[in-house]
């Protein structure tokens, strides 16, 4: 502890420091709380939503009559009004979810390590200068432009030459090199990935120096120093970055018309073997209905 000699108290900057640590810690925990909530809050969403697909509770009493009711109403969205929708509104959620849950799970990671890059490890030049200009620009781009460079991109030419590799057997037929589910995804994390740079960087940006050039003096390495330090005191950024990218990529349609969306589904994209999903798979959307 820091004491002043003149008046024997503590130092007015050492306390301000322990109620800004304070402060940041404070803001970690409601963070990660209200992310776990959310997470918990989908989970029972899917789990609510899988229980009525089977017809409800099968207690005794009125938990029979309120399952059964509900199931019925659920039962009236999945049948649809339309004859091409016959697999109803219940494939939608499931594929809407199942594109978003495994665009994130792709995005976050990658976001996040090209902002730490950015901010703590690349140096101040002139090309690092135009690569945060392009991911900017990039953040403004029509979304239908980053559906027709996965059609063409990822579909045609990543998916062909994993036919001809993998499934040559199969040939003429495709197996991944026509729409799907994972280019669907892999289009939705370029759409998305400049919005988590972003957030992650303006983030870190805003920390005072002081706690890096003090990690650093105290011996921590970088790394220790910004997985330790900074991270996880930007960690609201990190988090709202995450966020607005899944928002923004569950309510786009126009790019997943090309790579894999369809008005109807003969099946889920979902399987009872690892990885559970079908990758290769088109896909019903909310958004497409």
């Amino acid at each position: 502890m820091i004491w002043r000699l003149s008046s024997g108290g503590p130092d007015p900057g050492t306390i301000s420091h322990r109620r800004s640590f304070r402060h940041s810690t404070m803001m970690l925990w409601l963070t990660s709380s209200m992310a776990l909530l959310a997470i918990m809050m989908l989970v029972a969403l899917i789990l609510l939503l899988f229980w009525l697909a089977a017809g409800g509770s099968s207690g005794g009493g009125q938990g029979v009559a309120a399952g059964d009711h509900l199931a019925s109403i659920f039962l009236e969205l999945q049948n649809g009004p339309a004859p091409y929708n016959s697999e109803g509104i219940f494939a939608a959620i499931v594929g809407t979810v199942a594109v978003t849950l495994l665009m994130t799970v792709i995005v976050s990671p990658l976001g996040v390590i090209v902002a730490i890059y950015l901010h703590v490890y690349a140096r101040e030049t002139w090309y690092t200068e135009l690569i945060r200009i392009g991911i900017h620009n990039l953040a403004g781009v029509p979304s239908i432009i980053y559906g027709v460079f996965g059609l063409g991109f990822f579909v045609y030419v990543v998916g062909g030459q994993i036919d001809q590799w993998f499934f040559s057997d199969a040939l003429p037929k495709a197996t991944f090199g026509t729409p799907g589910l994972l280019w669907a995804s892999v289009t939705l994390v370029l759409l998305t990935l400049p919005t988590v740079i972003v957030a992650t960087e303006e983030g870190l940006a805003r920390l005072p120096s002081s706690l890096r050039d003090g990690s650093l003096a105290l011996g921590a390495t970088r790394f220790e120093m910004t997985f330790g330090v900074l991270i996880p005191a930007a960690m609201s950024s990190l988090v709202t970055g995450i966020v607005l990218a899944i928002a923004r990529a569950a309510g786009e349609v126009a790019p997943l018309m090309l790579v894999g969306v369809v008005k109807y589904a003969p099946s889920l994209p979902l399987s009872g073997q690892m990885p559970f999903v079908e990758l290769e798979q088109k896909f019903m959307h909310l958004g497409f209905l």
